[in-house]
């Protein structure tokens, strides 16, 4: 049976907020479920025993987390994980899985903002949707998400895959504004609708719009209209991860557009003609 956290019903003491960064997998596996209870987690800023706010069954010997209920006041779930699995049973909230190196993160609701930032490697699904700024650059760094993939069903916010470095985002819902903003590379896939400004200062890599036709910023050039061979190999592996937008989706003809003009033009955006 895995280690289970279940948050504890506090009625009007109930903090607004807990940090729940440090309880990872690689961390609990060796300790015992009273070692557990005395990790020091943060409840509204302050420092609190994990006992405290959550009630904790089971046993993480075999590296997996189970969070059973609503997290959506809860951050900083699976942030730093290197190893094994967290798995929320409902929605979480900020941060989740930022800085993760490995292991897998699972969310059957919906996370907010700061999902999978400055992620270097491992996977996350998502089953709902999530906020602002997935797989970005926390503000003054010069990368994103530098490795691993991130799959949400639903729609995201503005800013995913700010300063993307490497791995694959895939998106199965709406996108808000400037998706793969100042991307240097990686793949950032979207299965609906996209806002304002994609590829905005783009130096590499690849937007990918699976059903609407983006309008790119002035400082992107037309190119061709063709089949690349590299699409179809990428959107096999989402369907296979889960994004139903992807399933489906045949080679056929896509227009590419080159830019960001203002940054070296090597960036790509595609769509289907």
């Amino acid at each position: 049976m895995p280690l289970t956290l279940s948050l504890r019903d506090l009625g009007a003491a109930a903090p607004l907020a807990i940090d729940l960064g440090g309880v990872v997998p690689q961390v609990v596996r060796d300790l015992d479920a009273s070692a557990i209870a005395r990790l020091e987690v943060r409840a509204d800023g302050e420092p609190v025993r994990l006992g405290d706010v959550a009630s904790i069954g089971g046993s993480a010997c075999d590296g997996t987390i189970e969070c059973l209920g609503d997290f959506a006041r809860v951050h900083q779930v699976a942030a730093g994980m290197t190893c094994g699995a967290i798995v929320v049973r409902g929605s979480v909230g900020r941060h989740a899985g930022a800085g993760m190196t490995g292991g897998t993160l699972t969310v059957e609701g919906s996370a907010g903002d700061w999902l999978a930032a400055e992620m270097i490697g491992g996977s996350i699904h998502v089953a709902g949707d999530a906020g602002d700024g997935i797989a970005g650059a926390f503000p003054g760094s010069a990368h994103g998400m530098r490795g691993g993939l991130v799959v949400v069903c639903g729609s995201v916010g503005s800013l995913a895959g700010m300063r993307l470095r490497r791995g694959i985002v895939a998106v199965g819902g709406d996108c808000g504004d400037a998706p793969a903003f100042e991307m240097r590379a990686g793949t950032v896939v979207v299965g609906g609708r996209i806002g304002s400004h994609p590829g905005l200062g783009m130096r590499r890599g690849s937007l990918v719009a699976l059903s609407d036709t983006p309008l790119p910023p002035p400082t992107f050039v037309r190119g061709v209209d063709w089949s690349p061979a590299f699409l179809p190999l990428v959107l096999q592996r989402l369907a296979r991860a889960g994004l139903r937008a992807a399933e489906g989706v045949h080679a056929g003809c896509w227009r590419q557009w080159h830019g960001d003009g203002l940054t070296g033009g090597r960036g790509e955006i595609w769509h289907r003609v």
